[in-house]
């Protein structure tokens, strides 16, 4: 190997450490806030008897503080998923992060158990946009192979530390600090991500992409028609002229069956 050759090796690695760099910076962003909504599922069990002490909360609605972020989380976690992917993913990570943090400085101020209970299922809502969307992101930059890979145990390490984590720190805030400084920790974490995220996280979205084709039968592949012929009327994959199935033909005779891509006389 020439020198030449060497330097052009030694610079394609240089060009290729900023890219790398950015990734992790990205995936470190999005991790924090997976982690914060990860939580948010456990940091408020500690700190139920607290709660329902200074909110004079009913003992029979006391679990739904747990139940109604856990509900709405699960709830709309699909459709989350499906808008991040249709409208753009950091698109829709800010907003979900925007609606988790605004939620969870109502929740610190909460002075009615009703207030609060609406609030933690606003805060589950936010959860349920910003979840997917950071997880699109991350597949989508890292490709396939050893660095996604890499990524995605770190992301699901970080998933099983949350709730353990949760826990600790529920405890100690309600301890030392007061029941509504578990909440007030998500403000400052969530704002400081917001602010990163724009210039940090890649923007993506699946807008663009090639419809996917329907087919109902293995006899032939072939795209539907795209030449102006009506609805129910497909080329046969062996006599080229159109048909259309047998029950909407009204001409007597013998009729011909007739499948979607694959007829047969």
């Amino acid at each position: 190997m020439t020198s030449l050759d060497r330097r052009d090796n030694v610079s394609r690695a240089e060009a290729a450490i900023p890219g790398e760099v950015r990734r992790w910076r990205a995936f470190s962003l999005l991790a924090v806030a997976y982690l914060m909504t990860v939580i948010d599922l456990t940091i408020v069990n500690v700190a139920l008897p607290t709660i329902g002490r200074k909110l004079h909360f009913p003992e029979q609605d006391l679990q739904w503080v747990v139940t109604a972020y856990a509900l709405t989380l699960g709830g709309f976690l699909l459709l989350g998923g499906r808008a991040a992917d249709l409208l753009g993913r950091r698109r829709l990570f800010m907003a979900g992060l925007a609606i988790f943090t605004g939620a969870s400085l109502a929740c610190a101020l909460a002075t009615s158990d009703t207030f609060l209970i609406i609030m933690r299922g606003l805060q589950g809502l936010g959860a349920a946009v910003v979840l997917p969307a950071a997880l699109s992101i991350v597949m989508n930059m890292f490709s396939e192979g050893a660095e996604r890979n890499k990524a995605l145990s770190a992301w699901g390490g970080i998933g099983a530390t949350g709730a353990t984590v949760g826990l600790l720190a529920g405890g100690v805030l309600t301890r030392y600090a007061g029941w509504s400084y578990i909440f007030y920790l998500n403000v400052p974490i969530g704002a400081a991500v917001l602010l990163l995220a724009r210039r940090v996280v890649p923007e993506s979205s699946l807008r663009g992409a090639p419809a996917p084709s329907w087919s109902w039968s293995t006899r032939s592949r072939r795209p539907p028609p795209s030449d102006g012929r009506p609805p129910g009327r497909w080329p046969c994959s062996r006599r080229r002229r159109p048909c259309w199935p047998a029950s909407w033909s009204s001409r007597p005779g013998p009729k011909r069956r007739c499948f979607p891509f694959a007829c047969s006389g």
